[in-house]
């Protein structure tokens, strides 16, 4: 490439990075100066903190949402970064573990919203206190989402090369999938703490039913979407690629929803204002949004040909880490904060390798 060119592209990439980026970054600044100024230098900090830990531990998530977005239009797309934005910000982060304390502590929204607010070191154990149910659910989520990626018989890129070749070709056995995660949630049920056997249990049929329910209506949807006849109306066909789009983005939140689990309660390990929390995880969570956008036009995917097993290993890993803790087996704050960076990290070094070795 000539001197000019290769100047034009960098251009070009910068040019892409501000309109990617230039929300999110200018939304950020906006609410660390609100906080600076309302709350002094220590809220300031913590802010920061809790924003920089939510982007550097979210790159597999960044990942994973990159491989399930590249496959929806351009209006879908928008969507993630619009209508998703919102629900990633004010329901995963704050809405919804009010939901939980609500079902866990039976009381109303706005007694634990006023707890929340009023008195956030109560809210806080009562957060902790519902963990078990939100690692039954979200760890058997992000486990089922794992194991169906590794057992696909029509894989043909292997990372680990000499486990993952083992593993795709049980793919061609029928629900095994189902099999093993139903045996997952028996076990739970045989081994959890009997005080806790019952809601442990349900939550993680309710993440295998959640699953498998998307699967089954994205399946229908193609269907119908594939028997459909040449001569049926564009109308027709805009709304079955529509609901399959809907499907889509619904599984691309609810996987947003169990990465951030576990950040929001490990947020209160930096503070317990539920306010501090929402405004750094909540600008975090926009940086992540605007980074799978950017990983998607740049084609990232199909330039580190190792980079969605190495996001898919991670949601595997982090999945077994959240139903380990069930038996009280606290594994450190920086192992579950980094093992998606260093899988991701190793990914995109194993590929730049295995392209410089062809």
């Amino acid at each position: 490439m000539s001197r000019s060119g290769t100047i034009d592209a960098a251009a070009n990439q910068k040019t892409n990075l501000l309109k990617t980026f230039w929300f999110a970054g200018l939304t950020t600044m906006l609410i660390w100066a609100l906080v600076g100024f309302n709350g002094g230098l220590q809220d300031f900090l913590q802010v920061v903190t809790l924003t920089v830990l939510e982007i550097t531990f979210s790159a597999d998530n960044a990942v994973v949402n990159c491989r399930l977005l590249r496959n929806m239009s351009h209006f879908w797309q928008s969507m993630f970064m619009t209508v998703g934005i919102v629900i990633a910000v004010f329901v995963v982060r704050f809405a919804l573990p009010i939901f939980i304390v609500m079902m866990t502590a039976g009381l109303g929204f706005s007694d634990v919203l006023q707890m929340a607010l009023n008195d956030p070191l109560r809210y806080a154990e009562e957060l902790h206190s519902a963990a078990p149910l939100i690692d039954a659910f979200g760890g058997t989520f992000l486990v089922m989402i794992g194991v169906a990626f590794f057992l696909d018989h029509e894989k043909d890129v292997h990372w680990f090369a000499w486990l993952e070749r083992r593993l795709a070709p049980l793919g061609r056995y029928d629900n095994i999938t189902i099999f093993l995660m139903i045996g997952v949630a028996l076990a739970l049920c045989a081994t959890a703490p009997s005080e806790l056997r019952l809601p442990i249990v349900v939550a993680s049929v309710s993440g295998i039913f959640l699953h498998l329910s998307l699967d089954l209506f994205g399946s229908i949807v193609e269907s119908d979407d594939s028997e459909e006849d040449d001569d049926s109306t564009n109308s027709n066909a805009k709304t079955l690629g529509t609901l399959a789009s809907i499907v889509m983005f619904l599984r691309l939140e609810l996987v947003d929803a169990s990465f951030s689990f576990d950040g929001v309660v490990g947020a209160f390990a930096i503070t317990t204002s539920v306010v501090l929390i929402f405004a750094g995880l909540g600008a975090g969570a926009m940086w992540v949004r605007s980074m799978t956008v950017y990983l998607l036009r740049a084609g990232t995917l199909a330039k580190f040909k190792y980079l969605e097993s190495g996001a898919m290993w991670a949601i595997f890993v982090l999945g077994v880490t959240m139903l380990v803790a069930l038996y009280d087996v606290e594994l450190p704050e920086w192992f579950t904060g980094s093992i998606g960076l260093v899988m991701i990290s190793s990914a995109i070094v194993s590929s730049t390798i295995s392209a410089r070795n062809k």
